[in-house]
């Protein structure tokens, strides 16, 4: 038995799939995560450099606080040393909500 020259299977048509690399999540979405959870309703950049979220470093804490006073999750209050940060948590009744960047 002879096979035909032009004999072509169906998987040789398919193109090659992209592998998709896993999104990294941001760090002001991390943030709100942890935030949700924290029992508090008030919280210090202190406490978010402590107990929050890697990595613990204080411009990615405080730039991620920015982000989430303008999506309206945190708002900052007055504090009574002019060094100390904090915010008050905004919490809203939202199933796994998401920081749009």
């Amino acid at each position: 038995m002879s096979k035909p020259k032009n004999e072509q299977f169906s998987f040789a048509d398919q193109a090659t799939r992209e592998i998709k690399q896993s999104q990294q999540t941001s760090s002001a979405q991390k943030t709100l995560d942890w935030l949700l959870q924290w029992p508090r309703d008030t919280v210090r950049l202190n406490q978010l450099l402590v107990y929050g979220p890697r990595p613990r470093k204080r411009a990615i804490a405080i730039n991620s606080a920015a982000i989430l006073v303008a999506q309206g999750w945190l708002i900052p209050r007055p504090t009574r040393r002019p060094d100390m940060i904090e915010w008050q948590i905004v919490r809203r009744p939202i199933v796994h909500p998401t920081i749009a960047t």
